[in-house]
């Protein structure tokens, strides 16, 4: 039961004394630029998908099924 506690002790101080965090303004533009290439990478899915369907829809009636 020992370990349990010291364990929670030397994590609770490399959390307050050793981590380095992030200001408000470095928070806010690394959200920002998470959220922008998750848009891009959504958009670019989106796109990949669409081209799939319309390729594969003009296949099938290509090939009369």
């Amino acid at each position: 039961m020992a370990k349990i506690g010291t364990y929670i002790q030397a994590a609770y101080d490399e959390l307050v004394h050793k981590v380095s965090w992030p200001t408000w303004d470095e928070l806010q533009q690394t959200t920002i630029i998470v959220l922008v290439a998750l848009l891009i990478i959504t958009f670019v899915i989106f796109g990949m998908d669409f081209a799939g369907e319309n390729v594969l829809t003009l296949l099938y009636q290509l090939l009369g099924k």
